[in-house]
């Protein structure tokens, strides 16, 4: 397991992550339509400008003022309102199911792989892709292992991938996973052409 997570270029953003699980699960959320880095540096620029990153908070703030916050320059996100909503909804979610802390998603009642899979997949804006990836993502950086973790995981878990964000742990594995993205995007694009 990383002590400390290398996603982002910024120290102190990959040190939130690090060390909250609620930080790694908004980045996680927040990583679509964006790269990789933006998505996970979004939850220290919401610390910073909160004072603090807490899910009873953010799930009760006004939501236009919550807009305002991801729309400040920089940018939370690309699309601040919509994504300001979204982490409002992970967030209401965690404090009504997991009494506001995101750990709790995988430790409460000792989950194998396939519970944890299910229990991420029914937040709010985890589809079953982005749940999978954090599923590899907490097993191989955050030593998050429960029993079948890495079959839940699907090809995101396995040994050695360079897919996700799962699997950058320097400068080197981010170009490695860029690179396996990219060949990915131009594989899809020449079936549709096809």
């Amino acid at each position: 397991m990383n002590d400390t997570l290398h996603i982002t270029g910024d120290a102190e953003a990959d040190a939130l992550l690090s060390r909250e699980p609620l930080a790694l699960m908004i980045g996680m959320l927040l990583d679509q339509q964006v790269a990789m880095e933006v998505a996970f540096a979004g939850p220290k620029k919401i610390a910073d400008r909160l004072g603090s990153l807490d899910a009873a908070d953010l799930a009760g703030r006004d939501p236009e003022e919550l807009a305002e916050v991801f729309g400040r320059t920089p940018a939370v996100h690309r699309f601040p309102s919509s994504m300001a909503k979204r982490v409002q909804a992970l967030c209401a979610a965690l404090v009504g199911d997991y009494d506001g802390h995101a750990e709790r998603v995988w430790t409460s009642g000792d989950p194998d792989g396939r519970e944890l899979l299910r229990r991420l997949k029914a937040l709010p804006g985890f589809g079953d892709q982005k749940a999978r990836i954090f599923l590899a993502l907490l097993g191989k950086q955050r030593g998050v292992r429960p029993e079948g973790w890495r079959e839940a995981a699907g090809p995101y878990g396995e040994e050695g991938s360079r897919r996700s964000v799962a699997d950058i742990v320097d400068e080197q594995s981010l170009t490695e996973v860029r690179e396996t993205k990219r060949a990915a995007k131009a594989a899809k694009a020449a079936q549709k052409k096809g």
